[in-house]
């Protein structure tokens, strides 16, 4: 299972049609409006590993 990165459910990507490419990795979505919200601003919902890691140095 994936988890949708706009509204935190789980989704199967065997069973949704949508998903969405961004920055080399694929992001499923539970529903058309929740890929339409990321499809509109990705940079929101996209946690980036360095960042999240930036405050160890």
């Amino acid at each position: 299972m994936e988890k949708d990165p706009v509204c935190g459910m789980s989704v199967d990507p065997k069973q949704t049609a949508y998903k969405s490419d961004y920055q080399g990795k694929t992001y499923y979505f539970c529903s058309a409006g929740c890929k339409k919200a990321f499809d509109e601003e990705p940079e929101k919902y996209v946690v980036h590993q360095h960042d999240a890691h930036s405050s160890h140095h």
